[in-house]
């Protein structure tokens, strides 16, 4: 069976690596970005099954960049969490207006976080050929 794929878009190395790990042990195939125009190029590459974003990037912060990946008729299923240091209600607000499943303020409560990845990403069956 195929492992659920998760993209983690963000510019700090240390969050990718502990998140990835946490993903990585819980079952899940794990890619990473550190920036916007990595996720858009791997979006095409390898569909993954949800989008971890961080808010705060270079050049493009997470908010456009999930409105961007929502308004592609292509990508718009696929959740997208919000993991940020930001995490004032008008940072959450936006988060959800444009278009997120959820949004987590970091340091995160990594089994909230899985749970509601497990939520979001139901046991991905086999691919039908």
């Amino acid at each position: 069976m195929e492992k659920p794929r998760i993209i983690i878009v963000d510019d700090d190395r240390d969050t990718r690596e502990l998140l990835a790990m946490a993903l990585e042990t819980e079952g899940f195939e794990v890619a990473s970005a550190a920036n916007g125009l990595r996720l858009i190029s791997s979006l095409q590459l390898r569909r993954p099954h949800l989008i971890l974003l961080d808010v705060n990037m270079s050049w493009i912060d997470g908010f456009e960049l999930c409105k961007a990946v929502k308004k592609n008729e292509n990508f718009r299923d696929i959740p997208v969490i919000f993991v940020s240091g930001r995490g004032e209600p008008e940072d959450r607000r936006k988060g959800i207006e444009a278009g997120a499943a959820d949004y987590f303020v970091k340091p995160l409560d990594l089994n909230r976080l899985l749970a509601r990845i497990r939520e979001l990403v139901p046991a991905v069956a086999p691919e039908e050929h």
